[in-house]
């Protein structure tokens, strides 16, 4: 049996080519692999200082979204208030007038039959007042004697100034 010696087995061979290979390039490639993975890290430290400030942007438009909301549901709180009390007011002021207008043609209903009493009260005294004339002449133009009818018109005459007094004062 032969014995092989170190060198002459093929993988030794391979193995002295390794670490001769590992020697020559494993600098430049250790250098290489540090530089690509540097600049990876620093990437994704931009990345994240990026997103960092994203999120303070989005959680400062969301306070800010908020706080709008806020103060509109404020305004909107104080609109329906005021709407509230304009309509209450303005009920208020319709029923009023609506009551004054009330009171007002109840007040014209009043002076219209007012005046149709008058006149009808009116119309009765100048009817009577004719049959009463009518009456009168009759009466004196078939009884009375001259003498008896001058009597009465001065007495009528005498009477006068009381009857237009009474009838000023009513």
């Amino acid at each position: 049996m032969h014995e092989e010696s170190l060198f002459e087995d093929p993988r030794t061979w391979v193995a002295i080519a390794f670490v001769i290979f590992f020697v020559l390039f494993g600098r430049k490639l250790w250098a290489a692999l540090t530089k690509m993975l540097d600049a990876r890290a620093t990437a994704v430290r931009a990345e994240l200082d990026e997103a960092s400030r994203l999120r303070r942007e989005a959680e400062a438009m969301l306070k800010d979204a908020e706080a709008r909301r806020a103060s509109a549901l404020k305004d909107a709180e104080a609109l329906i208030a005021g709407a509230r009390n304009e309509a209450t007011r303005l009920a208020a002021a319709a029923a009023q007038e609506a009551q004054q207008s009330a009171a007002r043609r109840e007040k014209m209903a009043m002076e219209r039959i007012a005046a149709a009493e008058k006149a009808a009260v009116d119309g009765v005294r100048y009817l009577a007042a004719e049959i009463a004339t009518e009456a009168a002449r009759n009466v004196i133009s078939e009884g009375l004697s001259a003498d008896t009818g001058a009597a009465l018109v001065d007495q009528a005459i005498a009477q006068l100034p009381s009857a237009l007094a009474a009838r000023r004062a009513a």
